[in-house]
């Protein structure tokens, strides 16, 4: 009688093998930690932030600034969540401007034309118009092979110009408050124990995004798209449909961020978004999500929405004139750029001096 199978021990990795996992773990490991070193520095810019604006101002973080702050930081967090995705496997979107803006004039003519229209179907309607946004984005950028930022910068023009031809051909031009049904008129001002639901709405979106990047394979396989796009295809990841679901994705949030737009807001015309999509970028730039792809988190990038968001409220506290508000944003860019070049010197040095070593 032949003897009983066991399980054997896997078979040691021949050391040259070995060795390049071993780099690759701790390549994988140091970006990680730099990644949270990049985090916490963000949260410590917003803390010293903060706490020169009491000083100046004590009001500053009275009960209903503090709740502007954060219904101020819901738009843009959800729209950092969505370019987080897009970003990561080295695309952008700039687009997204444009796509809450037709977003927002959608949701708000459904709600006009169908007055008893449930809120919930009001949200998965401005979602679906931002998915099919995206989904165009994604098909040109993944199919056809042209670089996203001359995709969206033209479907920028293209979807703000579909909104004023739609909001001129109904006579249209703007949805007020005195339009909307009561019911979603309220969703804007309502609190959760204090919070603005709104602000909860974007909490669970990074929350969901942040769980599908670092658990879901798909998620993790779009940081190997950004790190290398050509040895992510030659190692099977379908590199096109991952970059077309990134982009539908960042659409349906756009769409979301366009609904909260008109809850928040209740006065809807053709120029609701204009020029958010800069800001969007910079939100997820500075929150450490690299400009050049493969890495960063969602995470950062709503600290960087909501950073941005308290420099703008901040600056009239302290005196300053709003004209900084956009240097700031732009030096913080530059800033974030310079220092995720520099950390990837400086992670390549590391690597280079560990193989030198072995």
């Amino acid at each position: 009688m032949s003897a009983p199978l066991t399980e054997q021990p896997a078979a040691p990795l021949p050391e040259e093998l070995a060795g390049p996992e071993r780099s690759g773990r701790r390549g994988g490991a140091l970006v990680q930690r730099l990644v949270v070193v990049r985090e916490l520095g963000i949260l410590a810019a917003l803390v010293l932030l903060v706490v020169a604006t009491v000083i100046a101002n004590p009001r500053f973080l009275s009960g209903q600034n503090v709740r502007d702050l954060l219904l101020s930081a819901a738009i843009l967090t959800v729209l950092a969540a969505g370019q987080t995705m897009v970003i990561i496997t080295r695309n952008v979107d700039l687009s997204v401007g444009s796509v809450l803006g037709l977003s927002a004039y959608a949701s708000g003519t459904l709600m006009v034309v169908a007055p008893g229209t449930p809120v919930v179907v009001v949200v998965l309607a401005g979602m679906a118009v931002g998915a099919v946004c995206g989904l165009l984005n994604g098909a040109i950028v993944a199919v056809a092979g042209v670089p996203s930022l001359v995709v969206t910068l033209g479907t920028l023009y293209a979807f703000r110009g579909l909104d004023s031809l739609w909001a001129s051909s109904s006579d249209r031009l703007q949805i007020n408050a005195a339009d909307l049904p009561s019911g979603f008129k309220s969703l804007g001002g309502a609190r959760l124990l204090g919070v603005p639901v709104l602000f909860l709405v974007a909490v669970v979106v990074v929350v969901l995004v942040g769980y599908y990047l670092r658990t879901f394979r798909s998620g993790r396989e779009l940081y190997g798209i950004g790190s290398a796009p050509e040895a992510a295809r030659l190692s099977g990841i379908p590199v096109g449909k991952r970059v077309l679901t990134a982009f539908v994705v960042n659409g349906a949030l756009a769409g979301l961020a366009g609904v909260l737009y008109a809850a928040r807001f209740q006065t809807l015309d053709t120029t609701a978004g204009t020029g958010q999509e800069l800001f969007v970028v910079a939100a997820a730039v500075v929150g450490g999500v690299a400009i050049f792809g493969g890495s960063g988190s969602v995470y950062g990038a709503a600290l960087g929405a909501l950073l941005l968001t308290t420099i703008g409220t901040a600056l009239p506290q302290l005196g300053l004139d709003p004209f900084w508000r956009d240097a700031a944003v732009g030096a913080l860019i530059l800033a974030a750029i310079a220092l995720d070049r520099a950390l990837q010197l400086r992670l390549a040095a590391r690597l280079r001096g560990r193989s030198a070593r072995r």
